[in-house]
């Protein structure tokens, strides 16, 4: 009879590659961020007990990872980077490269035993997206109005008054966009 270990799987997503550490078996490896790297992660895990995956959101950049692993059935535990960090400062982890990260978070969740997130929909994903955009342009908004208030040279002015225009086109479009994310809301 063979006696399985559960693995733990921390992942260090960056923009070209997945820094991977398989735990307790201490295996470590490296795929590209894309599909071809994802399915060969797949691959790899496939034959592996794994219990869950831990990672940090990366930008734009752990959205495919999230959503491939996610499909494959496989359990994962988004943790916030600043959690993170404060967790490797607490283990007395001071080296920052991608593969040391992706060790740490493979510890973070055997320790603390992180709980697994259900993956939103993609409809969820783009509203998401939508309401972020949006609220980056009020922060534009903002701070444009600031600058135009203290605008002297005319060609400035104008140039203010354009990127407000433009500004506010672009935020009566985002809602316009919520309601056709929202609509096809299943």
């Amino acid at each position: 009879m063979e006696i399985t270990i559960a693995q733990n799987v921390g992942v260090d997503i960056c923009k070209a590659t997945l820094d991977v550490h398989l735990h307790p078996a201490g295996i470590a490896r490296q795929f590209t961020n894309d599909a071809k790297g994802l399915k060969a992660l797949l691959g790899w895990l496939e034959d592996r007990d794994v219990t869950r995956v831990v990672f940090e959101p990366t930008g734009r950049y752990h959205h495919d990872f999230e959503r491939w692993l996610g499909s494959a059935g496989l359990s994962l535990a988004k943790v916030n980077p600043r959690k993170a960090r404060r967790f490797a400062e607490a283990i007395g982890c001071n080296a920052k490269t991608d593969a040391v990260d992706a060790a740490m978070l493979v510890h973070m969740g055997a320790l603390l035993e992180l709980p697994a997130l259900p993956i939103s929909s993609e409809t969820l994903d783009a509203m998401k997206e939508l309401q972020v955009a949006r609220r980056g342009l009020v922060k534009d908004r903002t701070a444009a109005k600031n600058r135009e208030h203290v605008c002297r040279s005319p060609l400035l002015k104008r140039h203010a008054a354009q990127r407000l225009a433009q500004i506010d086109r672009q935020k009566v479009s985002v809602p316009e966009s919520l309601k056709v994310a929202v609509g096809s809301f299943p």
